[in-house]
């Protein structure tokens, strides 16, 4: 059973970077594609950034251009970096990984970050 956990969230202030990690339990080889995704309060569920089938990355439109996400198979562990970051950043932030063989999804518990000085 593959399990993603995310650590790193907290409080932190605008104009500041943000890093995550999620550790994969199991073997991570089996997740052929990662991704972070994030809610607001009150808000859907939305893309920060993935990467695809094709290994290229996807990015949300609202985080485009501040993200780096990178993943770490030695360590079975999947980071993101935001920069810059704003108010409206703040939510819940969610590490998921596809499984290569059959497609099944695996979400993390979210981490929660609140931008705020």
């Amino acid at each position: 059973q593959v399990q993603l956990v995310e650590s790193g969230g907290g409080l932190v202030q605008p104009g500041g970077s943000l890093n995550l990690s999620c550790v994969v339990s199991g073997s991570m080889f089996d997740l052929g594609r990662m991704g972070w995704y994030r809610q607001a309060p009150g808000k859907q569920r939305e893309l920060v950034a993935a990467t695809t089938n094709l290994g290229r990355t996807v990015y949300g439109d609202s985080t485009k251009g501040r993200v780096t996400i990178a993943r770490e198979n030695a360590k079975n562990t999947f980071y993101l970096r935001l920069n810059n970051l704003k108010p409206e950043d703040t939510g819940f932030y969610y590490c998921r990984g596809i499984a290569g063989c059959n497609g099944a999804k695996y979400w993390g518990q979210g981490t929660q970050v609140t931008v705020s000085s």
